[in-house]
């Protein structure tokens, strides 16, 4: 049994999520750690929301709230939705924790102990028309390496260029549109990561089995232009963590806090903590799992995140880890793996939450439930390259995937039985060559299917799960049960028999994919058997003649051409 800590990038507090960011991160992440554990693992599934910045702050204005209520609110909102897509975290918790505001203190403290942070005057951006100094990305224009015109002072999502305010072509508030900017003097501290450039660089090399799409960009941030940038880690708001050095007030930051980008991967640590303290254990239950000296030395760390998250994963959040160590008294667990995803797109365009296009979540399950969505989403992760969502590849994907070959199966075995037999496994004959056949063709697929899983290669993944439900209905297709019957009533019943089990291999297989269909199988057999199959001859007689079943409802509803067309016009502008 291994030890497996899996942590997906957190959501952005200001507003509901669309279905790119749920594909990008977190389903996948779920997928994982729900194999992980079917295969007996112990796993440690870990998420929160990012409640910090300048977007909390406006969010929170537009909504008439203040900050923390906003926040509070939107992370209610968020864990329903994650529930209600089944995603089966360990603990979903929030950067705005006590926990995670006295971590990013020590954090700090360590890094400044070990030299690592500097107090840097710096030009910044201030808006007389917002009244306010503008943190990096709530300055867009037009990049100066792509043309991307909606830039952001950060960075640009489109090019992954880091980039700074001053960088860009014709800036602007992205708050107010305002172009009535000037640069003030401003103090801040800085993380000193370009020092550490050559010890990432030897990190990320030790990284042979990471994806192209992770190193390639951790690369360029590293090498492209002046390399790996010392980078800010405080700024001038009144929402966030309070800067200080470990428990002590930092002289000359007071009313500074953190910035974002330091404090948000310091929550996957706290949000550790914050599981301890829900379940009421004490720190070494948290810490056996991110400190190497008290347990985390066996631990596998795997990253799900999108493309914009990778250089802050594979550069920064390391950075602070290494840096807190300096002097090998506090050796962090850092990341193994990193999976990384492209971008999904949506019927030609971009999904954005800050334009509100696109499907969000909870429209999502307003018209079907997550299952659905799961299958469709994971089935065309967008790995290698960015994939569009469209209602016509949607509606084929459910109705010949989901309907047609996992659906029509378990409605036409138990109905069959119901009809012929009774609502109880029959007994039949003794299993003949299709069955030996079929046993073999799942057992090599089986274990494709268990590679690719670990491998987390999850669109072959689910072309391989869907490859194993089509060897059943092909196998029913040639054994043809209901014409067997007319003249070998024995022999059909051993078929069906056969069948009914492979309804609840299935179940165990599907899981991952599609949780609420899985246990709709497994409670329509009337069993609890989740045991990963092994041996799948075994497997296949796990249900014994004279077990009593029921008929399940409709595992899954086709889509119709109405229904698309009026979900194609419903979400064909942009979210109010």
């Amino acid at each position: 049994m291994a030890r497996i800590l899996i942590t997906s990038a957190l959501p952005y507090i200001n507003g509901i999520k669309h279905l790119g960011n749920l594909v990008g991160s977190q389903l996948p992440a779920d997928l994982y750690a729900r194999y992980m554990r079917a295969r007996g693992h112990e796993v440690m599934f870990i998420c929160a929301t990012d409640e910090h910045g300048t977007p909390a702050e406006l969010a929170a204005a537009k909504a008439e709230q203040p900050v923390d209520i906003y926040c509070a609110e939107m992370h209610e909102t968020q864990a329903a939705l994650a529930r209600g897509f089944k995603l089966s975290f360990d603990h979903f918790g929030r950067s705005s924790s006590a926990r995670n505001h006295a971590l990013t203190q020590h954090m700090a403290g360590r890094l400044n102990a070990a030299g690592l942070i500097s107090e840097v005057s710096e030009k910044q951006v201030y808006s007389n028309a917002d009244r306010r100094f503008l943190p990096d990305r709530y300055i867009e224009g037009t990049c100066p390496n792509c043309g991307y015109e909606r830039a952001r002072g950060d960075q640009c999502e489109n090019c992954t260029k880091q980039l700074s305010p001053t960088d860009l072509v014709e800036p602007h508030s992205a708050i107010s549109g305002s172009t009535d900017l000037e640069v003030r003097e401003t103090k801040h501290l800085f993380l000193r990561q370009s020092t550490l450039r050559d010890k990432l660089d030897a990190w990320i090399d030790t990284k042979t089995d990471w994806p192209i799409l992770t190193t390639s960009i951790a690369k360029k941030w590293l090498h492209d232009g002046d390399g790996l940038r010392d980078r800010g880690i405080t700024r001038d708001l009144d929402w966030g963590i309070a800067v200080k050095d470990g428990d002590n007030d930092w002289p000359g930051m007071e009313g500074k806090v953190f910035y974002v980008w330091f404090d948000a991967p310091i929550e996957y640590i706290a949000a550790t903590a914050e599981w301890a303290d829900a379940n009421g254990l004490d720190d070494a239950a948290w810490r056996r799992w991110w400190r190497e000296d008290e347990g985390a030395d066996d631990v596998r760390y795997v990253q799900f995140m999108g493309k914009d998250n990778v250089p802050f994963h594979t550069l920064s959040f390391p950075a602070t880890q290494m840096g807190a160590n300096f002097d090998g008294s506090e050796p962090w667990k850092m990341v193994d793996y990193i999976k990384s995803f492209n971008y999904l797109n949506y019927d030609g365009g971009q999904f954005s939450t800050s334009q509100g296009r696109g499907v969000f979540m909870d429209q999502a399950l307003s018209i079907l439930p997550s299952d659905y969505w799961r299958w469709w989403l994971l089935s065309h992760a967008p790995e290698s390259n960015d994939s569009e969502f469209t209602w016509e590849n949607f509606q084929a994907s459910v109705n010949k995937d989901l309907a047609d070959v996992l659906g029509n199966l378990v409605s036409r075995v138990t109905k069959f039985c119901r009809s012929k037999f009774s609502e109880a496994v029959p007994e039949g004959g003794d299993m003949g060559a299709p069955e030996a056949q079929l046993i073999a063709d799942l057992t090599s697929r089986i274990r494709s299917y268990e590679t690719l899983m670990e491998g987390m290669e999850v669109r072959k993944s689910a072309a391989e799960l869907r490859a194993i439900w089509a060897l059943g209905n092909e196998y029913l297709q040639e054994a043809a049960p209901w014409s067997v019957f007319k003249t070998d009533p024995a022999q059909a019943a051993m078929q069906i028999r056969l069948a009914l089990n492979l309804i609840r291999l299935y179940a165990v297989l599907s899981k991952p994919f599609v949780p609420d269909a899985a246990a709709a199988m497994m409670d329509a057999m009337g069993a609890d058997d989740w045991r990963w199959p092994e041996d799948i001859s075994d497997a296949l007689t796990t249900l014994p003649a004279g077990h009593a079943f029921t008929t399940p409802d409709v595992l899954f509803s086709k889509i119709t051409d109405e229904q698309r067309d009026d979900w194609a016009a419903r979400f064909s502008g942009v979210r109010a």
